[in-house]
């Protein structure tokens, strides 16, 4: 059996800490957009489409992507990254397979990491499955619920954790791969009733977690991999990472 793969990016949001009217995605490292090694990220893993959520300045991004034989969809609204994702529900009506959503500030996947979250997706016949790591300051993350058995439960944001859940190392990625059906039933299930006021894409997972439905996990080696790039010196750093790695 040949699965499908559809990739979602999410990459509309502005980047307010980076401090410049460039849409975050857009700024360069080693002389290439931040966005476009995530997208030959997702054609990497076996992508059949690759779906691109802009928001912020999304013209301009389309403008500069469209020939990477990508699509687009439009969030109007900044309400979260479940609102983002459902931006393409509409496009993916006719497609039957997973789902791997990515973030377009996280330009330093690995494709072994991101082949081997599909392939745990798959053996283990998950709705959803996270990529996690560990971290000595898991500031800024969400953490990683385990119930019974050790198995995930769920993922809560860190504004909206108790003392107790800040004290968890385990940290969601923002990367997942998810079964179609499921994601976008989901979807349309979660509310915004949290302190941010947003649809968060990890109520799915809850959602996933209260129904006991499988939900799946991979640990990243290396964490640096997972880093989001928010501030120039996040910037500079994810620079360093990829000329060091261009050297080996």
């Amino acid at each position: 059996m040949k699965y499908q793969l559809t990739s979602i990016i999410l990459a509309g949001g502005k980047g307010t800490r980076m401090r410049s009217d460039i849409p975050k995605v857009l700024h360069p490292i080693s002389g290439r957009p931040m966005l476009e090694y995530v997208i030959d990220l997702a054609n990497n893993v076996g992508s059949s489409r690759v779906i691109i959520i802009i928001g912020y300045q999304g013209e301009r991004i389309r403008d500069i992507f469209s020939h990477k034989g990508v699509e687009f969809a439009e969030q109007r609204e900044q309400m979260g990254t479940g609102h983002a994702v459902l931006q393409a529900e509409v496009m993916m009506k006719d497609f039957n397979g997973d789902v791997l959503v990515l973030s377009g500030d996280v330009p330093l996947l690995k494709r072994e990491t991101i082949n081997e979250l599909i392939k745990r997706h798959r053996d283990t016949d998950a709705v959803a499955t996270l990529l996690t790591a560990f971290m000595n300051d898991p500031t800024g993350y969400g953490r990683v619920i385990h119930g019974e058995g050790n198995l995930i439960k769920g993922v809560v944001e860190e504004r909206d954790s108790t003392p107790h859940e800040k004290g968890i190392i385990e940290v969601n990625s923002g990367t997942y791969c998810f079964k179609k059906d499921f994601l976008f039933d989901a979807l349309h299930k979660i509310d915004k009733r949290n302190i941010q006021g947003e649809y968060y894409l990890t109520d799915v997972v809850r959602i996933a977690g209260d129904m006991s439905l499988q939900i799946g996990g991979v640990t990243s080696d290396d964490p640096l991999e997972i880093m989001g790039v928010n501030t120039m010196a996040e910037l500079a750093k994810a620079e360093e990472i990829i000329k060091n790695r261009n050297k080996l």
